[in-house]
């Protein structure tokens, strides 16, 4: 079975620098808020091109952290809207909602998957006071339109940044384009890490001082807390995995694009929709989706081929039931690529006798022949 993303072979290309990290944390008995996760903070503020770096707990924690942040500075208020694509993980509308602003749902473009300046500008509302870009599958959402659009409204632009490290637009680095951006280490990004761990990243020190603050119960200095806070905080054992699996993480992005270009040459099935491009050589192809709309079939079929795949996403934001005051709304490209959407093998660890054997198994799913066959 070729496995979908086989954490443990992964991590294995990182030892024994990663081993001999982990023991030297332990040995000096600082495990939060030392050495390494300031270090870390510094090196992938310089990644990223973004003055300032604050790390926390999880993905989702950084988009809730600016939300939080910007209220704190009053630049965002309870009831203010905030753009947001139908068609992204749920954690994207939950920082949202979570800080008692209203997600607006957007339609996407059917090629790309992210959304443009016509999707945010058909979405905006009178109360719209901001927009989270998500770089989906690891595909820039950024660009000078939407930029403009934004600062002509005064609107806020914050990059959901969970899935693209490392991917660029004109040579910047997303999660520096933005006015702040928020980056998630689940143990299967690009970035990941051996648990959970997230950052915000910005150029605004006002920002980065409150989020600073926020991540570590509202302190500034202990027992002295300035604002309601909250416990998210990146621990050093993960900021010191991070900083040396940060080092690879532009040769281990050129792989998922070489392993991009080939799917994108050698898969030719009628049945199959390819994902557009806007730039191969800026894409972090954190995913690399097709599209079917006999998904569950072609994933059967792959399965039958010793193929694992995933869904990225079943059930579009505003149809889960957590949301359901949002049901009525019709955004059919976000709704038909959810049930379109499946998500090939492609990971630095894959090897191009594997990528050939899933190339070879997707252009032979015939659809019709499978249900001929149940």
């Amino acid at each position: 079975m070729i496995p979908y993303l086989p954490l443990d072979k992964i991590t294995e290309k990182f030892q024994p620098a990663l081993q001999r990290k982990i023991e030297d944390v332990v040995a000096k008995g600082m495990y939060l808020l030392g050495e390494e996760t300031a270090l870390f903070e510094k090196e992938y503020a310089e990644y990223i091109g973004s003055r300032h770096c604050v790390s926390c707990g999880n993905g989702y924690d950084a988009l809730w952290l600016i939300i939080r942040a910007y209220k704190e500075l009053g630049m965002l208020h309870d009831g203010d809207g905030v753009i947001v694509p139908a068609n992204t993980f749920i954690a994207t509308a939950l920082a949202v909602s979570g800080n008692a602003l209203k997600p607006i749902f957007a339609e996407v473009d059917p090629g790309t998957s992210v959304m443009g300046r016509d999707n945010i500008e058909n979405a905006l509302t009178p109360d719209c006071k901001a927009v989270i870009l998500v770089h989906l599958y690891g595909q820039n959402s950024y660009d000078e339109e939407i930029a403009d659009l934004c600062r002509s409204r005064n609107i806020l632009i914050i990059e959901d940044n969970a899935q693209a490290h490392g991917a660029l637009y004109k040579g910047r680095r997303t999660g520096s384009l933005g006015d702040a951006a928020a980056h998630s280490f689940y143990p299967g990004k690009n970035l990941g890490a051996l648990g959970d761990g997230g950052a915000v990243t910005t150029n605004d020190k006002a920002l980065h001082d409150t989020i600073a603050r926020l991540h570590n119960y509202g302190s500034d200095k202990k027992y002295i807390h300035d604002s309601r806070g909250v416990n998210s905080r990146l621990d050093e054992l993960q900021a010191a995995v991070l900083r040396i699996k940060l080092q690879h993480l532009d040769s281990d992005n050129r792989r998922r694009r070489e392993i991009a270009a080939q799917y994108l040459e050698g898969i030719d099935n009628r049945l199959i929709t390819l994902p557009q491009i806007k730039d191969i050589g800026s894409h972090a192809f954190h995913i690399f989706p097709v599209f079917c709309k006999e998904r569950d079939e072609l994933m059967q079929h792959l399965k039958q081929a010793g193929v694992a795949t995933l869904i990225h996403y079943p059930v579009p934001v505003h149809k889960q039931e957590c949301y359901s005051r949002y049901r009525h709304i019709d955004l059919p490209i976000a709704e038909r690529l959810a049930n379109e959407e499946l998500s090939l093998p492609c990971h630095p660890a894959m090897s191009d006798e594997e990528v050939e054997i899933v190339i070879k198994a997707v252009n032979g799913f015939d659809g019709e022949r499978l249900t001929r066959s149940v």
